[in-house]
């Protein structure tokens, strides 16, 4: 049996994030939605191939921005093609610039949904990150904000909640053999060719980077 049909993955029910603002996109307004999002009455762990395909749930899923800044004040992102092996099926061959994925339930180390005094999310964005990508640069981290885009199929189960790595040198390298075509671009590059990537990622580099960012 697959590990996709098996696995636990971390969920809030729909109804909870609507009840705090439902958004089409892009929202900067993390205060208003992290702590209530991630109350331990409200997350739990549940078969990954079951909430695929039920839009009662929205999976949350960390998505990380790699940014750099050289001594000119270019801002460049690190961006990568999808291999066929890698991640969602459903975005395969799409460029992207956020890394991430599900929050399972080992990430709990056994603590439950909530993680006791642990915490999953944190526990499995590090996992994802030491899985996809070696960072050789120190770095500064935020949460900038979430993701929501009920307009796709994938987008209708998940929430992404948007992590922004400020490196000090652009050596960030990517570890999983699927993670290709990857480097550093610079910004500018990468709004004048948005079709070529997948949603959440159009999505992220207008809202953090486009011109009323």
């Amino acid at each position: 049996m697959s590990s996709t049909m098996t696995e636990r993955v971390l969920v809030v029910p729909t109804d909870v994030f609507h009840r705090l603002g439902h958004f089409q996109g892009f929202t900067k307004e993390v205060d208003r939605y992290i702590p209530e999002l991630f109350e331990p009455a409200h997350v739990s762990f549940r078969p990954r191939a079951q909430v695929e395909e039920d839009r009662g749930f929205k999976q949350l899923i960390p998505y990380v921005v790699f940014l750099h800044r050289d001594a000119q004040g270019t801002q460049s992102v690190f961006q990568y093609t999808r291999g066929k092996g890698q991640g969602e099926g459903r975005l395969h061959a799409k460029r992207s610039v956020g890394i991430g994925g599900h929050i399972s339930a080992e990430d709990t180390n056994g603590a439950g949904a909530s993680g006791g005094g642990d915490d999953p999310f944190n526990e499995g964005m590090r996992r994802e990150l030491d899985e996809e990508v070696r960072i050789d640069s120190p770095y500064s981290s935020r949460c900038v904000g979430l993701i929501n885009d009920d307009q796709t199929p994938v987008g209708q189960v998940h929430l992404g909640v948007v992590f922004l790595f400020e490196v000090e040198s652009p050596d960030v390298h990517a570890r999983e053999t699927e993670i290709i075509e990857s480097g550093f671009r610079p910004v500018d590059e990468l709004l004048a060719d948005l079709d070529g990537f997948e949603t959440w990622s159009r999505i992220t580099l207008e809202a953090l980077f486009g011109q009323e960012a």
